[in-house]
């Protein structure tokens, strides 16, 4: 029996693909992410399965779709009375590895609920003990299910337990390590003077500046203003981006000094997207209400290297995402997929033939995503959402042709000359949830399902904002 590959997996917060030197971002220095770009594949039509943290979280875990899973929105755990059931009960990617016999752990951000419990499947848990965004200094986190303090830079935290687990396992056994950054979240603040420094340099020459236009909804999250205040915030961005490469080396180096590159499949990618100004906002898909599906929200990095088994400095233009990843994951590991799905509603497919140079393998032509009572279907050319009623009303359905309308500044959806290309796409968006929904996690729904934060976008009035 071959050999298992370990698998380290670097899933960071609110990271676009717009923000990565490897996807064209000049300014941006970020050389751990090439050096996977460089020794293995770069997915350039990486997708969110949904442009908010915890549902597009629980997508990797799962494999399964939002309206399979049953999250819809970030979970504000244990605030406002929300007490969001996660994923508790549904089969993880880390159970799925464990029974395989890997030795697994998760270090960094969770966001599906009860993080306070160990949940099945993970042999090492430490995460974030206060919410899920970045922090600095004196802070707490739950190591197993003990409460523990530590200080400093959170990316240097989690980097340092990140190693102590690769130092403190059996070797003899395959490992399954997920760390989370979460320096790329809000706040954008406190990020090391020498990165800040370097990029206050920077002229963010391809950051847009624009006004929020009102095209994707009211604006609930936009830009600053201020040409300073802009700079400041890119500065501290693009620094977090930078630390979280470094401290991404910080671990590849650990493996390359165990002598285990050659026998790790190292997988960095972000649960959704972000703007930083694009179309006058800021964060992601709950920017506006009600909810977008903008380029920026949803295009994700997803770099993938695994030497001697994956092809090196490939791009691939097959639109994929976390469910995929998933599918991915547990095909390198040795899982039978087919029985995976037959158990599971997991909509992915495998791509790990892709990245093995099989020349005969057929892909899906569109990429669907959903965020609560909305739903979205792209292709190469086109992007349809459809909404559906909600709380706070129903709101108009969207279409765009990212040939003619790359921005999306203007909605086509009555245009005549679509109107059959309308139609085919509702088709096959109805065709896809269809096979992969579950009756009582449909996100058409929304109404009837459990809380999230309490300011969900099919809750919140537009014209209040």
């Amino acid at each position: 029996m071959a050999k298992l590959p370990n698998i380290l997996v670097f899933l960071t917060d609110d990271h676009a693909q717009w923000a990565v030197h490897t996807y064209g971002c000049e300014e941006l220095h970020t050389p751990s992410m090439d050096y996977l770009a460089e020794t293995g594949a770069k997915m350039a039509n990486a997708f969110t399965p949904c442009p908010v943290c915890s549902p597009a979280r629980a997508s990797f875990h799962t494999g399964r779709i939002p309206s399979a899973h049953g999250i819809h929105d970030h979970i504000s755990e244990l605030k406002n009375g929300v007490d969001h059931p996660g994923i508790r009960g549904q089969t993880s990617l880390a159970e799925v590895l464990q029974e395989k016999g890997y030795y697994t752990g998760l270090v960094g951000k969770w966001h599906l609920n009860h993080f306070w419990e160990s949940p099945p499947g993970f042999d090492v848990w430490f995460t974030n003990a206060t919410g899920t965004n970045a922090r600095f200094g004196a802070q707490p986190f739950f190591e197993g299910n003990q409460r523990v303090e530590c200080f400093g830079n959170q990316a240097h935290i989690l980097t340092d337990r990140a190693l102590r687990f690769l130092r403190e396992r059996n070797t003899d056994q395959p490992f399954f390590l997920f760390v989370g950054y979460t320096n790329t979240h809000t706040p954008h603040i406190d990020e090391p003077d020498r990165w800040v420094n370097y990029y206050h340099k920077k002229t963010f020459s391809n950051l847009p500046d624009k006004t929020a236009s009102g095209v994707h909804g009211a604006s609930k999250f936009v830009y600053p203003d201020d040409p300073a205040a802009r700079h400041e915030a890119s500065a501290q961005y693009y620094s977090a981006v930078s630390l979280i490469d470094e401290m991404m080396g910080r671990t590849i180096d650990e493996l390359a000094n165990q002598e285990e590159m050659d026998n790790t499949l190292i997988v960095y990618t972000s649960d959704h997207g972000h703007m930083n100004g694009h179309h006058g906002l800021h964060t992601k898909g709950n920017a506006t209400v009600p909810q977008n599906f903008i380029e920026e929200s949803i295009r994700i990095p997803c770099l993938l290297s695994w030497p001697g088994q994956i092809q090196s400095q490939k791009t691939y233009p097959q639109s994929v995402d976390h469910c995929d990843l998933f599918m991915t994951l547990a095909d390198a590991a040795g899982c039978d997929c087919a029985k995976l799905q037959k158990e599971h509603p997991l909509s992915g497919t495998s791509y790990l033939p892709l990245l093995q140079g099989e020349s005969d393998v057929t892909w899906r032509n569109a990429q669907c995503c959903e965020y609560g009572n909305a739903r979205m279907i792209r292709t190469d050319r086109l992007k349809l959402i459809k909404r559906y009623p909600g709380p706070n009303g129903h709101f108009d359905d969207e279409l765009y042709d990212l040939k003619e309308d790359p921005q999306e500044t203007c909605n086509i959806i009555n245009s005549p000359q679509y109107a059959s290309q309308v139609q085919e796409l509702e088709q096959q968006l109805e065709a896809f949830f269809s096979q992969f929904e579950m009756e009582q996690y449909r996100g058409v729904r929304i109404a009837d399902l459990p809380q999230h934060n309490g300011g969900e976008p099919w809750i919140l009035n537009p014209e209040t904002l």
